[in-house]
């Protein structure tokens, strides 16, 4: 049977757009007289704007990951228990930056360090801790960095302070943050994907299980979240890419790569369809609320893009087309840290944009050219070897 090679380059180049959108979206943010269609809708609006799609595409791409990324560990003779570490440390990576993104959110302007400072000593402390090393270093010169890493982010939860004068709190889990909610995804589904052996029907049960949840939950038949699994959103479409590549991969393994465009095409369309039928009954469309509309369509529009990019670029290899944003989707968490940086530092030199870039088309162009510069500068890190293992 034909396998998938350990790396299909559609899938590089779309985690790189997706995280180019997810870079301009987030410094999008910050600029002022925008069309509402760019921005993210309001949590009451049922609508959604561009920029509540870029989320649940990371998510479907690291479903869509997760089985490569599994079987390259078991194909080169990792043994169960050190696959379920790769899994754990992964997730926990994830899940810890998450929370400390999270409490970011509620800093007190009362706390011992100001805000960028603490903002800039964590983002240096994750670097420290999940930097790929070269394996060739001895253990101590890649133990001390990570130690020392480990202890920034002790002493800066220590040093935590936020909430206002009257109601003052250290730092707690309000929500997880992206890299948060896709740590817990992660850890969910790659567990279930290496725990059935890779069994294409059980995952495609398990995938309309957790659409069932999410679609039962926002249609009010029950009123509590799972642990683990929450309201079912993050999971169905992390699940909806493990499936999609399993598709793939059966659909390869067996010579049927002529089926693949009808299949992903109607797969794709199908979920859309889906997304506005389930709309009017189950929480309208939001991704605040994380509604099965936007569930199903944001999974719909993905798995048709990445079915334009299998096209372009493992069929017809204008890989080159996307050259300049590469890095995005080698050393995509490094691209996705890299903005904070940059945001602590102007913050801390009180560095401004001009006017004209921080409104309207001037501000988008701005946007635009932050993304740009941010990937440009992790294709530079990644020539010394700074790029973040998970």
């Amino acid at each position: 049977m034909r396998q998938l090679p350990k790396r299909l380059l559609s899938l590089d180049v779309l985690r790189a757009i997706t995280m180019f959108l997810m870079i301009f979206v987030n410094d999008l943010s910050g600029v002022a007289n925008i069309p509402a269609w760019m921005e993210h809708a309001e949590g009451n609006e049922d609508r959604m704007g561009f920029a509540d799609l870029i989320f649940p595409a990371f998510l479907f791409i690291v479903g869509l990951s997760i089985p490569l990324a599994i079987r390259a560990r078991v194909n080169k003779g990792d043994s169960f228990l050190q696959v379920a570490i790769y899994i754990f440390t992964r997730s926990l990576a994830l899940i810890v930056m998450g929370f400390f993104h999270v409490n970011l959110e509620s800093y007190s302007s009362a706390a011992v360090l100001p805000y960028p400072v603490w903002g800039l000593l964590i983002t240096i402390a994750f670097f420290l801790i999940w930097l790929d090393y070269p394996e060739s270093w001895p253990k101590l010169k890649r133990y001390v960095p990570i130690g020392i890493g480990v202890a920034i982010l002790v002493l800066m939860a220590c040093l935590y302070k936020g909430g206002d004068d009257a109601n003052p709190h250290g730092m707690e889990p309000s929500w997880w943050g992206i890299l948060g909610i896709i740590g817990w995804a992660y850890l969910v589904c790659a567990s279930l994907f290496f725990l059935v052996k890779e069994n294409f029907w059980v995952l495609l049960v398990l995938l309309f299980a957790f659409l069932g949840i999410n679609i039962s939950n926002h249609a009010g038949f029950y009123w509590f979240n799972i642990p683990l699994i929450d309201d079912g959103s993050s999971v169905a479409l992390v699940m909806g890419g493990i499936v999609i590549t399993g598709t793939y991969s059966r659909l390869s393994g067996k010579g049927k790569d002529h089926l693949l465009w009808i299949i992903f095409g109607i797969a794709g369309t199908l979920a859309i369809i889906c997304g506005f039928l389930v709309r009017p009954f189950a929480g309208g469309l939001s991704k605040i609320q994380s509604t099965p509309a936007w569930v199903l369509i944001c999974a719909g529009i993905t798995i048709l893009v990445f079915e334009l990019l299998i096209f372009l670029v493992d069929r017809k290899g204008k890989q080159d087309w996307f050259k300049i944003i590469r890095p995005a989707g080698t050393s995509t968490l490094t691209c996705y840290l890299v903005p904070y940086l940059l945001y602590f530092i102007f913050e801390l030199t009180h560095f401004n944009y001009p006017d004209a870039l921080n409104t309207g088309f001037g501000g988008a162009i701005r946007s635009v050219g932050v993304s740009l510069f941010v990937i440009l500068l992790v294709r530079f890190m990644e020539k010394g070897r700074i790029r973040l293992k998970i």
